[in-house]
Order: C-alpha cells, then sequence, then structure tokens
C-alpha cells in the first residue's frame, strides 16, 4: 500500500502546497470500507478582515459522513546569513520553534556544524554562492545579520535577482541601514523590494543581549508566520495548522506498527489546535503530541489498542470543568481526534 504521508513530504519539499481530504463515516469503523485518503489542491480562504488563511477543516452531515481537510505547505526554511554571535541563539531557537534552519557565512571558523548543531545545513562560501546554492522560494524566510554593511549589500543584490521571500529582515543601526538602502536604491536595485525588508530587526522588546535579540527577531519571524497582517504586502497566506513536519516525516520514513493521532477540530482554549498530530507505538511511546496530560495518555490508550485492527475511531476530549482540573490545565475547551491504525495509510 502507498504510503500517502511520503506523497505529501515529497510534493512539499519539492515547493507544492496541498490538502489531505480523509472522508469517513460514523465516529468508529474499518477503515478499508468508510475510510478514504486524498490529495486535493490548498484550499486558502479569507476571512472578514481580508487575511488569507488555510487552516484545518471539520464537516460532519446529519446522516454522520464526515470530511476533514488538512492543510500542507513547504517547510518554512531560515535562511540566516552571519554566523556571528547572535546567530547562535536564533538557529537555536528558530530550529526549536519549527523552521529549518540554514547558516551561512564565509569564515570557517564561524560556518561549522560544531558551533550550530540545531542547523539543517551549514555553508560555509561567500554569501552570494550561499544565496544562490539555496534557491530562496517565497516560502522561505531570510535573516540578515552579518559582520558588516558591505557583506550587508552583497547579500540583498543577490536576493533581489530572484524569488523574494516570505520574510527578509536586516539587523543595523536606522542611520546606516538608511544609508545602505539609498546605495542600492541608487544602483538600481527595485524600490518595492527594498520595502518589504524588517528593519530595524525584530520586535521592539527593548533587546540587548544575543540571547534577547534572538528572541525578539524570532517573535517577529512567528508573527510573520502565524498573522498575516504582519506582512509587509499584505497578501501573504497563512497555513493556520498546528501540525509539526517532523512527524510527517517520521510517518513518511517508519514502517513500523503504529497508530495515527489527529486533531481534527477544537473548540475553545484547548493545549494543541487543529492539525496536531502524533503517532504511537505498540509499547505507547509517542511522536509528536495533541497536548499532553491525562487527556492524551488516554488517547494513546485507545491509539494502542486499535494498532493492527484496520479500523478508526473518532474521540471526543472534554478539557471544560473537572477534566481540565486533573491534568492541572487551564483550558475550557473541547478537541476531537481521529485515531487510526497506521498499517492503513
Amino acid at each position: 500500500m502507498n504510503n500517502i504521508y511520503a506523497e505529501i513530504l515529497k510534493r512539499v519539499e519539492n515547493n507544492e502546497a496541498l490538502t489531505l481530504k480523509t472522508e469517513f463515516t460514523g465516529s468508529e469503523g474499518i477503515m478499508a470500507e468508510s475510510l478514504k485518503k486524498t490529495l486535493a489542491p490548498y484550499e486558502p480562504h479569507t476571512d472578514m478582515r481580508g487575511r488569507c488563511f488555510a487552516d484545518v477543516t471539520f464537516e460532519e452531515s446529519d446522516d454522520g459522513h464526515s470530511v476533514a481537510g488538512e492543510p500542507f505547505s513547504p517547510p518554512e526554511r531560515l535562511i540566516v546569513l552571519g554566523a556571528g554571535h547572535i546567530a547562535l541563539p536564533v538557529c537555536e531557537f528558530a530550529a526549536k520553534s519549527g523552521f529549518e534552519v540554514y547558516v551561512c557565512d564565509d569564515r570557517p571558523s564561524f560556518a561549522n556544524e560544531g558551533r550550530f548543531p540545531d542547523a539543517a545545513q551549514v555553508l560555509c562560501d561567500s554569501f552570494e554562492n550561499c544565496i544562490r546554492q539555496l534557491k530562496i522560494t517565497s516560502y522561505d524566510y531570510i535573516v540578515i545579520i552579518t559582520r558588516g554593511h558591505t557583506h550587508d549589500a552583497d547579500c540583498l543584490r543577490e536576493i533581489f535577482k530572484g524569488t523574494q521571500p516570505a520574510y527578509l529582515g536586516l539587523i543595523g543601526s536606522r542611520r546606516r541601514v538608511k544609508g545602505l538602502l539609498e546605495m542600492l536604491l541608487a544602483e538600481g536595485c527595485p524600490k518595492e523590494y527594498m520595502d518589504r525588508i524588517c528593519t530595524p530587526i525584530g520586535l521592539d522588546i527593548g533587546a540587548v543581549t544575543p540571547g534577547e535579540i534572538a528572541i525578539s527577531i524570532l517573535a517577529e519571524l512567528v508573527a510573520y508566520k502565524r498573522l498575516p497582517e504582519h506582512s509587509k504586502d499584505g497578501v501573504r497566506c497563512c497555513n493556520d495548522s498546528d501540525v509539526e513536519l517532523s512527524v510527517i516525516k517520521y510517518l513518511a520514513e517508519n514502517r513500523d506498527p503504529k497508530a495515527i493521532v489527529t486533531v481534527i477540530e477544537t473548540k475553545g482554549s484547548t493545549p494543541r489546535e487543529a492539525g496536531a498530530k502524533m503517532a504511537v507505538s505498540p509499547r505507547g511511546e509517542v511522536t509528536g503530541s495533541i497536548g499532553g496530560g491525562c487527556s492524551e495518555g488516554a488517547v494513546i490508550r485507545n491509539a494502542v489498542d486499535i494498532i493492527g485492527t484496520g479500523r478508526y475511531m473518532v474521540v471526543d476530549i472534554d478539557l471544560t470543568g473537572e477534566v481540565a482540573e486533573s491534568d492541572g490545565m487551564v483550558c475550557g475547551g473541547t478537541m476531537k481526534v481521529l485515531v487510526e491504525d497506521g498499517a492503513e495509510n
């Protein structure tokens, strides 16, 4: 049987956005008879404020037929141009927040894997060559934190030649950055590209130390990722799913018996949002999470029981009142979770 998650991973790594449609009947059943998965086009929508979102959808009809739609978009690469002291915490924090981090510098003593263990790749070459090798896409985030504006200018000239990233941030004082951009404008660089640069970089939290500056930068990156109104051009579409690409990679590559657990709908305050996914082994070991606590523990037991049965079930988790109190969580919402035998995917 084809692994649908392997196909999803292949397509998003080729910079394609798509939607996984899961159709099923009733709250439980045999997957081969009552559950079907298909890949469909990406389906963003626009809210009343004109913001573009692609989020998990769930529709349930009166006859018990349900359809869940999970959006998947290409990995969010964070390209860090400059491997100095600020780059260290930027790489660490960004990797822990779900970005695939690529660090670039022309100094071997700075650009090496020993300094950046959390990076997906460390490139040691001229900044222009690094940018060419990485082949920037519209899903990428770029942070320019080189050791001087000569290198900043080299980076911007090369970036302006190709596809523009989702985010482009530049560190430096207002005065020095103003002079740099005026120079590039005089050279003929497109003004509309320069208008999209976030500078001073990061949210204004009064950051001083490298760690604090990294936090301010990452906060701005997350705002661009999750809040379309932070986009300089105002038209970028945000994927609002709570899915972690690391879980999709695990499902694509791991052939061992497992159950797949997916949050398909949430209401109110919940520890994870729709799209959160985890894999559960026969021993109850998990990859990913749907929020932790006793509620996740109960779902894990259901997942272990379903492995090898070829079945699926829908579990409703109530985090209001006494349930939330017993978990020590201040939530107050509900979650609808689909549990499937992973052998059927």
